[in-house]
This record gives C-alpha cells, structure tokens and sequence, in this order.
C-alpha cells in the first residue's frame, strides 16, 4: 500500500504542473430517507481526513542536522482512520469532512471512492488547503515530534456543513465526532444526534484538543481518551486542575494505574458519559462504566446489527462468548465498574494507528451487534494489526485471525474496580 501510495502522489504531482480546465466544486446534498444504500442507516464519522508523511530516522536524531532514515506518505486523520479500519471489518460508514482539490486530498479522494465510500459528506474546494501533519518518529517507530497543518477542519467543517446531513445523522445507529472539530461543528454535530436520542463516540484527538469535551460531555455515550488525554478532560469538565498528570517515570501495575486514573474516570462518569474506554497503549485497555455491563448494554441497546456484519460477528461469537465470565450482578449506578484488557504482543512497524484502530474496531464491532466487552477485545486486536503494517490502517484484515486474537484479550479481561464510589 505505502509504494502504492507514493506513485500515486508523484503520480498526481506530476499532473497538478500540467496545464488543465478549471475542477468544478462539487456542492453538498442534503440525503432523504430513501437515498440510505440498501435501506441501511450508516454509522457518520465526522473529522479529519489528514495525510500523514512519517519520517522515520535509521539511526536516533541528532537536533541541528538531518539524519538518514525514511520518508513515507500516508492517508490519515482520526476520524479517516477510524471510518477506513470500520469499513475493512464490514461496516461502512458515512464520512462527514472536508479537504481541498490539491494533491493531497485528491489522493485521500481517490482511496475513499475505490473503498466504495460515499464521499457525498466531504466538503471539496479549490480555496481548502487539505490538512496535512509531518510526525517526525523515532528508531522503535514512538512518535517523537509532530507538525499539523489542519487549520481547514476547523474553517471548513462547520455547523452549517454539517447540518446538511442531518438526516444522515439521525438515521445513524451511532455519531463519532473527532476534537478536530471546532467548539460550535462539536456542539452542532452532538446536538443533532440528541434530538433522535443517537448515541455519541467522542474520540479526543490530542491533550490540547481533549479539553472541547467540556460544552459537548452532556451528550457523549462513550469517549476514547488515552491516559493524558483523560486527566486533561477531566479537568476541563470540572473547570479545575484537581487531576494531576500521571508520572512517567514509574512503572505502575496494572491496579496501581488504574487507581491513579480513577478519580478522573469517575469524573466524567460523573458529567454523564455512559462509558469510558483509557487507552494504554502496549498496557492495553480499561473499560469503565458506572454499574456494571448491563448498564453498559443500555447505551448500546438501540444499534441495529447490519446484515452485513453477519458473518464478522458469528465469527467473533465462536471466539468470545457473550456471557463474559467477568461478569458481575453487583451493578448500581454509584459504582464504578472496570475491566482490564491487555495488549498483545506484536511485530511493531510503527504506532501512529493504533489507537484509532481500536476505536474502529470497537465501532465495527458494536454495529454487528456484539457487546461493548466483545467490541473492546476486537478493538485491541485490530490495533495490533495496525502496528504490525505500514499504514495507518492495514490494507486488509484477516478476519479469522482478529477473532483468534480477540479470543486471546476477551479471556484475559480482569476486573480491577467494582465498588461504590459514595
């Protein structure tokens, strides 16, 4: 996929300095009820669509000079990596975004539509500078040091863009909003998925970008933070800095984490978001909720299974049963209840996908009709696919081996908090 990619941008290079007629705008539509492909609601993804260029040095940087290494393009954006990894494992979303007739986002484009993808949602213009980022790696594939050009998601992506697909929205069996978005887009998008009671996935972004969480936390189901990216929300949502950041220094276990992060947790539990799922990286995940996995199934209980998830989740069934052994009947709603999913090992290739893959393949999952303990466990195998591969979002996914690998983290899910927090 990466040499693919990398002709297809000289390819597109090259045209863009040859004399050409004037591309004309293609403007947006509203979608009515009976234009929903097949009579199926979409799950909307609402965010940026990024191209991504990794540099990938082969020896470590030395600040002053260049280093000799590697670099690649590669189609990004939170929200295009988690609609990408969705529609790979069977689900295909609607992409609400925007992006420029340059060459980046005619190569970004071009993917979406040989995916089979609508691209009705992404808002194409000549005076749109497509967002691109430069992340600058390490020699283990860590992000070291970025820059983001993505000034065009929050001038672009607006609340009059995105009330065009309202019906879109309402029809959706659920909404995930990336923090790429301005305050009055996020505000905008979440309302909208309120007024029909559509459950919202909000996926933080960055630490700086986590903190828009505050005007938007009375209408998220569920939200993704990573473990910075949580104390920085929870601070925003309690408008105080009473969580401290974690110390980077120590090793903690996996209770010990987790007992540094629950105040924080508990914090935006407190706000009204039904579920929080903190990724940790090479430590996996903690699933929280207040009560216990039947609450958990009340956020979800309106999603519809596709049909053509059927046969992505009688695969996953065989290899993670429904009734999680985990389980608990000790559920109210003044407890917070958490589980531990570990990581697996990988092949690591780089990093940068990891997380939104997860988030994909929680959504995928949820949309087949599988729980949020079932979803959780083909999320962490998904990731792992992601960094074992080039890009962002693997070319493909074997499907047996997703299952085989969520069978190995579902069995490994341990309870690590079911205790009242009065």
């Amino acid at each position: 996929m990466e040499s693919s990619v990398q002709r297809r941008v000289e390819a597109i290079y090259r045209h863009l300095l040859l004399p050409r007629e004037p591309i004309s705008v293609l403007h947006p539509v509203s979608l009515k009820g009976e234009e929903v492909k097949n009579g199926e609601a979409e799950t909307v993804v609402i965010g940026g669509m990024v191209l991504d260029i990794h540099a990938t040095p082969s020896i470590p940087a030395n600040p002053r000079t260049t280093t000799p290494g590697k670099v690649r393009y590669a189609l990004g954006g939170v929200a295009r990596n988690v609609a990408d990894c969705m529609s790979k494992l069977g689900t295909k979303p609607f992409m609400i975004s925007a992006v420029g007739l340059d060459m980046a986002g005619n190569l970004l484009l071009e993917h979406w539509k040989s995916a089979g993808l609508s691209t009705d949602g992404i808002r194409k213009q000549q005076d749109i500078g497509t967002p691109v980022v430069c992340n600058i790696l390490d020699v283990s594939g860590e992000l070291a040091a970025a820059v983001a050009s993505v000034e065009a998601i929050e001038k672009f992506l607006t609340p009059e863009w995105i009330r065009q697909f309202k019906y879109n929205i309402c029809s959706a069996p659920i909404l995930m909003v990336d923090a790429n978005l301005n305050p009055p887009a996020l505000e905008a998008s979440c309302q909208i998925a309120a007024e029909s009671n559509i459950p919202v996935w909000f996926e933080p972004v960055s630490v700086a970008k986590s903190r828009r969480i505050a005007s938007v936390a009375k209408y998220v189901s569920i939200a993704s933070p990573n473990e910075d990216e949580l104390i920085a929300m929870a601070n925003a949502v309690s408008c105080a800095n009473a969580f401290p950041p974690i110390e980077r220094g120590n090793k903690y276990s996996t209770e010990s984490l987790f007992q540094k992060l629950k105040p924080a947790i508990w914090a935006l539990l407190e706000k009204g978001i039904r579920i929080v799922v903190v990724t940790l990286g090479s430590d996996g995940a903690f699933l929280c909720s207040r009560g216990g996995p039947s609450f958990m199934r009340a956020v979800l209980e309106r999603i519809k299974p596709h049909g053509s998830s059927r046969q992505f989740y009688q695969i996953v069934t065989s290899s993670c049963p429904p009734h999680w052994y985990g389980a608990t009947n000790l559920e109210r709603d003044s407890h917070l209840f958490a589980v531990h999913f570990p990581a697996l090992p990988a092949s690591v290739v780089r990093l940068t996908g990891a997380g939104d893959c997860l988030v994909g393949g929680m959504l995928a999952s949820i949309c087949a009709g599988l729980n949020v303990m079932q979803s959780v466990a083909v999320g962490i195998a998904a990731a792992k696919a992601s960094v074992e591969a080039e890009t962002n979002v693997p070319t493909a996914f074997n499907l047996a081996n997703i299952a085989d690998d969520a069978r190995s983290v579902y069995s490994s899910g341990k309870v690590v908090f079911n205790q009242s927090m009065l």
